[in-house]
């Protein structure tokens, strides 16, 4: 069997081919239902914290954990640190893309770990979509991105932005170790 990440077995090169095809097959299929499911659960838990925190948070009311971190609700109507601001369709419309190449790239499904990081990428992409989908009242895509992860000294983030962030972390690492 061929290690993962390397070119799928030919039949003509292996007596075994077709065994060897539908391993390959069944291996590559196992890393892409890895990526949906890291992307299914970086949604679900976006959402559920993003819902705990409008419930939490409304009234204005901040919460000091530690140090410099506190929970503050904060609407985000641009793209990553509030740039772009009025955006909102186009950038819903780029975080679908975003998802959907990341989703069904089949190079990044060979593998793992990269089928992982990429499923992160494409969930938080699609946990601050739903926001932009689902709650607004102004149009189609208008709606604003719930942060409030607050470090004072860094824009307020939410998990989504956590996923797309380390997932992309995630992905130049295991392509730079993958080139090495």
């Amino acid at each position: 069997m061929t290690a993962p990440g390397s070119q799928r077995p030919e039949s003509a090169a292996n007596p075994d081919g077709d065994q060897e095809s539908l391993r390959w097959r069944a291996l590559r299929s196992s890393h892409a239902l890895r990526a949906v499911v890291s992307a299914a659960a970086v949604v679900v838990v976006d959402q559920l914290t993003k819902w705990w925190a409008l419930q939490a948070l409304d009234d204005g009311r901040v919460i000091d954990l530690v140090w410099t971190l506190r929970l503050r609700l904060v609407f985000n109507t641009g793209a990553a640190f509030s740039s772009f601001q009025g955006l909102g369709p186009l950038l819903g419309i780029a975080a679908l893309a975003i998802a959907a190449v990341l989703l069904l790239n089949r190079r990044l499904a060979s593998e793992r770990w990269s089928a992982v990081a990429a499923g992160c990428v494409a969930g938080g992409a699609l946990g601050n979509l739903c926001d932009r989908l689902f709650r607004s009242s102004d149009g189609f895509l208008q709606g604003a991105v719930i942060d409030f992860i607050d470090v004072q000294w860094w824009p307020v983030w939410n998990v989504a932005d956590m996923g797309v962030v380390l997932g992309g972390a995630a992905l130049v690492w295991h392509t730079y170790r993958r080139a090495r």
